[in-house]
């Protein structure tokens, strides 16, 4: 298996679905919002396996002082191959300039960010607004 990492917006509604549901997030339910919330990031680095979305991170991003890490994802069946941990590097590559860098994170993933160096912020909360319930 070789997998080959692109930086790309432009992806099929159906393969975005397929990687959103092999990992159960509810927003796989949306694929033409979040095909449109894609393609009006920043940035998106993704990851394939032939013709397979295995991977994908996307940025929102001012350009200068902060960059949010919404998506972050690999398939199921691909976990535990380094796929995420490239991915991050690229895009941490890419917005080094930025002084601030954010995302939101699971608990059973918080270790893996903080091998990047992101940590909970003392005193703050992550706060929603979220019709996807």
């Amino acid at each position: 298996m070789t997998i080959i990492f692109k930086e790309i917006k432009d992806i099929d509604t159906q393969a975005i679905q397929e990687l959103f549901h092999s990992v159960d997030w509810k927003s796989g339910d949306f694929p033409e919002d979040l095909r449109q919330a894609i393609n009006n990031s920043h940035t998106v680095i993704t990851a394939w396996d032939d013709n397979k979305l295995v991977g994908l991170i996307n940025a929102l991003s001012d350009g200068v002082m902060t960059v949010y890490f919404h998506y972050m994802l690999v398939h199921k069946e691909y976990q535990s191959l380094g796929i995420g941990k490239r991915m991050m590097e690229q895009m941490l590559s890419r917005y080094s300039n930025i002084k601030t860098k954010v995302l939101i994170s699971y608990d059973s993933a918080e270790k893996f960010y903080g091998l990047f160096g992101f940590k909970p912020e003392e005193g703050t909360k992550a706060m929603f607004i979220s019709d996807m319930v």
